[in-house]
């Protein structure tokens, strides 16, 4: 049965004028009254667009695609390779309109345009990127898409892992080998013979985050129980930006500890990385080895050509978009992990028999920036 604005209403303890103001939005509402509206629509399921409700089995064309940042290439990549996907030419299925909504990576952001989704009966949802790991947002989160795909809709979690979800949905994992991709970088990098490397890490608390950070480690103790620690203190949590890339090594020159080679958490960090190193009078690779993730097209236009770990980005959009209108059938336990391979350039070489990687920034170049 319906759960209608009233009942939002008598749960949030205010007048149903008041709900309709927070649904409507553009009226002034006290940040704490909203909070309790919200949490009520939450609680009960409330949608406000009743026709949706009353035809809950129905469901449109459109396949919302939430992405972190669509000006990122990484996430333009996935979705331009999803939309086209969406209607193949030659292939006879029912074209679809792929709206992409722009989070920001806010957790907020995400639930809400899950919410404008299900009012607008989405025929589909693909969620992109890394996983906020926060116990309360995935709760709410799975709580959502949960009834967003008991309608029949399916939902496609795109590099990110599983959430949990009532059996028997229509739910699919894509999931990128990060932690594998991220060991082979780092053996890469000790092959080579480096000890003292640096890793630029994306922002703690994000899926992708962790397990890149923990595939570099794990290569790390398995060359030598004791690499982990030794360059614990080369470790620095950063953005996914360029200019977070450049912050963060200019901090790892301001810390002094010696380093040959800097591991980043994604190739736009590696060309701030490299802008920095540079500027430090040092170069790539003769004294520092630089190395990203993702295999963006950018990586064979750097000077030098830079090395990464390639995600099948294109792959995994028109595997999701496959996915998300039933043309591919549901993998066992609705999980396919597609590999993340090592792509070595010309950025990566042994390190110098002498190791002469900067202990601090030169004088001429404090407080610049490229």
């Amino acid at each position: 049965m319906a759960v209608t604005l009233a009942e939002v209403a008598a749960h949030a303890g205010v007048s149903p004028a008041t709900v309709s103001r927070v649904l409507n939005g553009g009226y002034p509402v006290a940040g704490g009254t909203r909070t309790r509206v919200e949490q009520a629509i939450e609680d009960l399921g409330y949608i406000a667009n009743g026709p949706a409700r009353a035809l809950a089995a129905a469901t449109s064309d459109l396949i919302g695609v939430l992405v972190h940042d669509v000006a990122d290439s990484f996430f333009g990549i996935l979705a331009g390779s999803l939309q086209s996907a969406l209607a193949p030419g030659g292939q006879g299925g029912a074209r679809r309109l792929a709206v992409v909504c722009n989070t920001e990576g806010a957790p907020a952001a995400e639930l809400d345009y899950l919410a404008l989704l299900e009012g607008q009966r989405a025929g589909g949802v693909v969620l992109t990127g890394g996983a906020v790991e926060d116990p309360e947002h995935t709760r709410a989160l799975a709580a959502r898409l949960a009834r967003i795909a008991a309608t029949g809709a399916p939902v496609v979690l795109c590099g990110r892992p599983p959430l949990p979800l009532p059996a028997g949905l229509p739910v699919a994992t894509v999931m990128f080998d990060d932690r594998g991709g991220a060991f082979r970088l780092t053996e890469h990098l000790l092959t080579l013979g480096h000890r003292h490397i640096a890793y630029v890490a994306g922002p703690p608390g994000l899926s992708t985050t962790r397990e890149r950070l923990a595939g570099h480690r794990d290569a790390l103790r398995e060359h030598d129980p004791e690499l982990p620690a030794h360059c614990a203190g080369l470790t620095v949590h950063a953005g996914f930006e360029r200019s977070a890339g450049y912050d963060a090594t200019r901090e790892l020159l301001r810390r002094g500890a010696p380093f040959t080679a800097v591991a980043a958490a994604n190739d736009t960090v590696a060309t701030g990385v490299a802008a920095a190193l540079r500027e430090a009078g040092l170069r790539i690779p003769e004294d520092v080895s630089v190395a990203g993730f993702d295999d963006l097209p950018v990586c064979v236009d750097t000077a030098p050509t830079l090395t990464t770990v390639r995600v099948p980005l294109r792959e995994a959009g028109v595997l999701a978009a496959q996915l998300v209108t039933g043309r591919r059938a549901l993998p066992p336990g609705g999980i396919t992990t597609l590999p993340a391979e090592l792509t070595v350039r010309a950025s990566t070489a042994p390190p110098p028999a002498t190791a002469r990687a900067a202990t601090r920034l030169p004088a001429a170049t404090e407080g610049g920036r490229p």
